[in-house]
């Protein structure tokens, strides 16, 4: 029988990419969206599904045995543990036999929220009793281009002082995730980090001129234990850094007028 893949979050920046890849393997690929005007996808049959409540997930998870689980709202990020449980208690009743979770580079160092909730997942995800793969990435370019537009609508961009980050092409992360999916469940497997490591300010600068934007880039002081565990490296994986795209390759492609 083959091994039916299904993508949750597959209209997001990851999930899009994963659904790309997914579809080159020749496997069965299903994809959740909450949406009820379904894509037309060749190749891909979509299902209309809510993560938060439940609704719809027995019909879209039968028969599947893997799923991608790229689905995450960092603006409520509060509905991810819920929706997780949901994910898998319809996983479970389903047969699912191995979960694929992406989560970020330094989630058990930076008491952040949102990381917070992510180190959440990660753990739920592993006593859940179904077979698991966690891969942590770094922060992917089209986040962090998405985030730099947002805050160069203001005369003075803030970025955290001192704080190293390493970016990793989000295609690539897909990749990884696509080639673990094919596997049997590995639990967490080494990070995936980009090839470089910038700072934070660095990173804004470079976004600003291959923007065209004039713009004051200010390092911000962040106290407490979330500003040490910037400072302290906590984003990065240097000796994971095993992507090839480079912050300036995605800048000249994506950004640069």
């Amino acid at each position: 029988m083959d091994n039916v893949i299904m993508v949750t979050g597959a209209t997001g920046v990851l999930g899009r990419e994963v659904l790309e890849r997914a579809l080159r393997t020749g496997l069965p690929v299903r994809a959740l969206t909450r949406r009820t005007d379904l894509p037309a996808t060749p190749g891909v049959s979509w299902f209309t599904g809510d993560l938060t409540t439940g609704t719809g997930l027995a019909e879209a998870f039968a028969g599947v045995r893997t799923v991608i689980h790229c689905a995450s709202d960092v603006r409520r990020f509060k509905n991810d543990i819920p929706a997780l449980h949901q994910l898998l208690a319809a996983a479970e009743q389903a047969g699912v036999e191995h979960i694929v979770n992406i989560s970020i580079i330094g989630v058990d160092r930076i008491p952040y929220p949102y990381y917070q909730v992510k180190l959440e997942g990660e753990r739920l995800l592993a006593e859940s009793g179904i077979g698991w793969t966690n891969l942590r990435a770094g922060q992917f370019p089209e986040l962090l281009n998405t985030a730099l537009r947002v805050l160069s609508k203001s005369p003075v961009i803030p970025m955290p002082s001192g704080t190293a980050c390493q970016p990793v092409d989000q295609g690539e992360v897909a990749d990884r995730l696509v080639e673990l999916a094919q596997g049997e469940p590995a639990g967490r497997v080494p990070d995936m980090a980009g090839p470089t490591v910038y700072s934070a300010t660095r990173l804004a600068k470079d976004w600003t001129r291959a923007a065209g934007k004039r713009r004051l880039v200010l390092p911000v002081f962040i106290p407490g234990r979330i500003g040490a565990g910037f400072r302290a490296g906590a984003l990065t994986a240097p000796d994971r850094a095993v992507g090839v795209r480079t912050w300036e390759e995605y800048l000249q492609a994506k950004v640069a007028r």
